[in-house]
């Protein structure tokens, strides 16, 4: 088996788990193994090899038993053993909106339904309508849910397409009278880089209203169900939206609890029992049946736990909550910390402006230098450079730089194909006229993992190579990128002085926030860069500086907010620094 066999087999038994009403924490133990499976950068097969799968956050002695029974058979004896008694069929039933593990073991339970075909025709036949806790509104709403995936699928969709439509809604939302305060919550609200539905708070003293509205934004297709405070819509591209009105003095209680995630809330509540108090989404109670504790704020939710406010992109119960508690929380790099853009492309391969007035574009979004990478030659689709064509942009790099003046700066650049054989598409002395130097994997993605490997330490132990962008050549949602053992790549980036890229593209997010903190631990310096290839995409510099978060970066961790004269240095010195031995 490989990594993705993995993570689908440990993924389909927490949900099998959760269908059949385990504890929460077993549950999550498999979801964190697959996630952490799902983030590891290198072959499962070799980890185990090396007696290392401990070493996998959220691994320990059994599951790690489990992985290498999967390893070593191809097979799964634990999973077969639950399949026995949960039917595999009732996972896929989990993809509807609405339709939760207690609600599918219910319908397996009373009605023998094993796989959604059956689901759908029980809907349509009225046969779920009778069920304890059911209703022909519950019903109907299941079936709106079938019909949405039946017509949309239920892939994740990115946070660069969820996140406008999410502040699109909330706009409109906050002008409805009585809404005082609205956000997001969710996997998006964590910024996450894809999210499976919107969630939408909003502090309102009267729900209806808002509720009202959001039924008649131009973009529901239908409202899937209504509650006093809650209220649940698919939208016309398929993606489910759910709002949740409560009273301002219970904001804070609910903007934690609906951000999440789920491992992090358990650690809240778990601190909340041993202070003598239940929370939800509502407020604090004391287990005696003393009064409510009300909270407006989070940091109110968090300072009654005895814990500084965690920034929502950390909530992933990966170290954060004992970080806070020893006040090791880091001061994470923010947007207003990134000064410079060292990835970008003009007319000349296959951006839409020129080089003066992509760098103009770049100054009004608030940069103060730049570099103008254009593709390589090897990149066709691309219309890559040759050296001569190279050599000749170099006179315009220097024309933007006399027309902006010296309080911006243009450097001279190029986002360097490594071919598929291993080299490189310009020779050292061609390098070396350059102020910047990016190499990136674009084709051969698929190779096997020695080669690609042999290809991208090519080009880190190249000195004249600054950075690797978008290290794995993923694209969200269905390029996996490169095979690569990450934890090399990061040790050869730190022996040589050469930069990673924190790609902001969103449908690149690459380095992934794990990646980042991994890199960040080894030492790695990181750049969060646009890759703009049009004006517009400067603003995509937010989904980067999430991603760098989740990492936990700080600013001293990304180049980009250094000072010009330090970055500069970093970079003049990168053959220095190559040459010294690891």
């Amino acid at each position: 088996m490989r990594n993705r066999e993995v993570v689908e087999l440990f993924s389909r038994v927490a949900d099998m788990l959760a269908i059949r009403g385990d504890q929460i924490h077993r549950i999550l133990a498999y979801r964190k193994a697959a996630e952490s499976i799902e983030a590891l950068g290198r072959d499962i097969n070799v980890v185990y090899d090396e007696g290392k799968l401990t070493d996998i956050p959220g691994i320990g002695e059994t599951l790690a038993a489990k992985i290498e029974e999967m390893l070593t058979t191809g097979r799964l004896e634990f999973y077969e053993k639950l399949a026995r008694e949960i039917p595999p069929g009732l996972v896929d039933m989990l993809r509807v909106e609405g339709l939760g593990p207690k609600r599918v073991k219910q319908v397996y339970d009373k009605l023998g339904i094993t796989t959604l075909d059956e689901l759908t025709a029980a809907a349509r036949e009225g046969k779920l309508r009778d069920l304890p806790g059911m209703g022909a509104k519950s019903e109907a709403k299941i079936l709106a849910g079938i019909d949405a995936l039946a017509r949309h699928g239920d892939a994740r969709l990115s946070i660069g397409v969820a996140w406008p439509i999410a502040q699109m809604m909330l706009d409109e939302l906050a002008r409805v009278d009585g809404v005082v305060a609205a956000a997001v919550g969710g996997s998006l609200r964590r910024m996450r880089e894809t999210i499976g539905d919107i969630d939408l708070l909003v502090a309102a003293a009267s729900p209806d209203a808002v509720m009202d509205r959001l039924a008649t934004l131009d973009n529901v297709e239908s409202v899937a169900g209504r509650g006093p405070t809650k209220t649940n819509v698919v939208l016309l591209n398929g993606l489910g939206v759910d709002l949740r009105v409560l009273p301002p003095e219970r904001w804070g209680t609910l903007l934690n609890y609906f951000t999440g995630s789920q491992a992090h809330n358990i650690r809240l509540r778990e601190m909340a029992l041993k202070k003598g108090l239940s929370l939800n989404e509502h407020a604090f109670t004391p287990l005696d049946g003393g009064a409510e504790i009300l909270c407006a704020t989070e940091e109110e939710v968090y300072a009654r736990l005895g814990l500084p406010l965690i920034p929502p992109c950390l909530r992933e119960d990966r170290g954060e909550i004992e970080a806070a508690l020893a006040g090791r929380l880091p001061a994470l790099v923010t947007l207003d910390d990134i000064h410079y853009d060292l990835h970008m492309h003009t007319t000349w391969s296959d951006g839409t402006l020129s080089v003066l007035d992509m760098a103009r574009a770049a100054r009004d979004s608030g940069l103060r230098l730049v570099a103008i990478t254009d593709h390589s030659v090897s990149l066709g689709v691309a219309n890559g450079l040759s050296v001569e064509r190279l050599r000749a942009q170099a006179a315009e790099v220097r024309a933007a730089n006399e027309v902006l003046g010296p309080d911006f700066r243009v450097l001279h650049g190029t986002e360097m194909e490594i071919r598929a054989d291993g080299t490189l598409d310009y020779p050292d002395d061609v390098l070396a006229e350059l102020d910047f130097v990016i190499a990136s994997l674009h084709t051969g993605l698929g190779q096997p993992r020695e080669q690609v490997m042999t290809r991208i330490l090519n080009a880190i132990h190249n000195p004249h190579v600054d950075m690797i962008a978008h290290p794995t050549g993923r694209l969200l949602p269905d390029r996996a990128g490169a095979d690569l053992d990450m934890d090399v790549v990061f040790a050869a980036a730190v022996q040589t002085g050469t930069i990673l890229e924190v790609n902001a593209h969103p449908a690149r997010l690459d380095l992934r926030d794990t990646h980042v903190r991994r890199a960040l631990e080894m030492g790695v310096r990181v750049a969060i860069n646009t890759d703009a290839h049009r004006p517009e995409e400067f603003a995509n510099r937010a989904y980067g500086v999430a991603t760098a978060q989740r990492g936990w970066a700080t600013a001293a961790d990304v180049v980009n907010t250094w000072p010009a004269d330090e970055l500069l240095a970093f970079i003049r010195a990168k053959d220095e620094r190559a040459s010294r031995p690891a």
